[in-house]
């Protein structure tokens, strides 16, 4: 098992993973009835992207001694409707880190292929880019 999901009320939801027993919550947006006060579930779709680019790219890095201190990603999720889903899924991830052409390549391949990446359907575009300060 890995977490449970309990109603509150006011459609939010409480998430708890098992393991360690952290807790996130979530509120449907406002434009579907919700306060829009916390994360939505397809926030957190969206985010989980960008955490799992970001995590997998932290492996490799450390895998292949590339220096790995300054990466941040934004995220913006755009719904489409009938039926109402995620359409697109926009990361800019920003690396103030000095990477060489090469080591972005492989940074850049890493994060694309992350399971979360994998793992969505192909409908919902995956729109990535990576900003070098």
């Amino acid at each position: 098992m890995t977490s449970t999901v309990t109603y509150q009320t006011n459609l939010r939801t409480e998430c708890t993973h098992i393991a360690s027993k952290s807790t996130i919550h979530t509120d449907a947006p406002i434009d579907n009835k919700g306060k829009g006060e916390l994360f939505s579930p397809t926030d957190i779709v969206a985010t989980a992207l960008a955490s799992c680019m970001i995590t997998v790219m932290g492996i490799k890095a450390e895998q292949s001694n590339i220096h790995f201190t300054q990466v941040n990603a934004t995220v913006t999720k755009l719904m489409a409707s009938d039926p109402r889903r995620i359409s697109t899924i926009e990361i800019e991830i920003e690396v103030g880190d000095r990477w060489s052409e090469k080591e972005q390549k492989i940074m850049e391949n890493t994060a694309k292929t992350c399971p979360v990446a994998q793992s969505l359907h192909p409908d919902i575009k995956q729109e990535i880019a990576f900003i070098y300060k």
